[in-house]
């Protein structure tokens, strides 16, 4: 801990975008492009904890800051708005580190902006952090056709998140934390761990 991030600022459409990255001691494996939940930031306890555990087996890691909540705001901006922000935020950053294998996600709203973008940025996996399978109480609603993207996706979910958990399917790979709710706080390293131990086994972490 007591890490310190890198910051810039990316102009995108909709205002400016913050970028807090954080290289690893090497040349990367990949770059890791992750976004916040709907009300929160991106200094979410598990996005931190996946950052850390991340940067030091070899992955580039990069936070963004939705433009809404750059701008102080906390209701989020609509869908269609976040994506393409998320867009050119993420095609800037490959601009830039165009070597390593390009990883999106985030948690929450943070991981269905990732899903619903990934294939139109050429991504080569999905990190997908309490997925908001459904409105809670609403499990007719479900979002599960935005993981089906083709990529290679983890989908990290508490067993007791009201937004439910999605089910693997081709491609997709879910992993069920017991105890955790939606904000996967009770033990945020052990789900970084189970992140680490899926981007090993596909030569994108040491």
């Amino acid at each position: 801990m007591g890490r310190v991030s890198q910051s810039l600022e990316i102009l995108t459409a909709r205002g400016p975008a913050r970028v807090d990255f954080d290289p690893p001691a090497g040349p990367p494996l990949s770059l890791l492009v992750l976004g916040h939940g709907a009300g929160g930031g991106v200094d979410a306890p598990d996005l931190l904890a996946l950052r850390d555990a991340a940067v030091a087996a070899g992955v580039l890691v990069a936070r963004v800051t939705q433009p809404y909540r750059v701008a102080g705001r906390r209701a989020p901006a609509p869908a269609g708005h976040l994506d393409e922000a998320w867009r050119t935020v993420v095609a800037e950053l490959r601009r830039r580190h165009p070597g390593p294998a390009l990883l999106v996600g985030g948690r929450s709203s943070g991981a269905r902006v990732a899903c619903r973008t990934a294939a139109q940025l050429a991504a080569d996996g999905i990190v997908a952090l309490a997925f908001p399978l459904h409105p809670p109480g609403r499990p007719e609603r479900s979002r599960a056709d935005e993981l089906a993207t083709g990529l290679p996706t983890l989908v990290v979910n508490g067993d007791r998140d009201p937004f439910g958990v999605p089910r693997p399917g081709p491609g997709i790979q879910v992993e069920v934390r017991p105890g955790e709710k939606h904000d996967l706080r009770r033990d945020p390293d052990a789900a970084a761990a189970v992140v680490l131990d899926w981007l090993r086994a596909r030569g994108w972490a040491r």
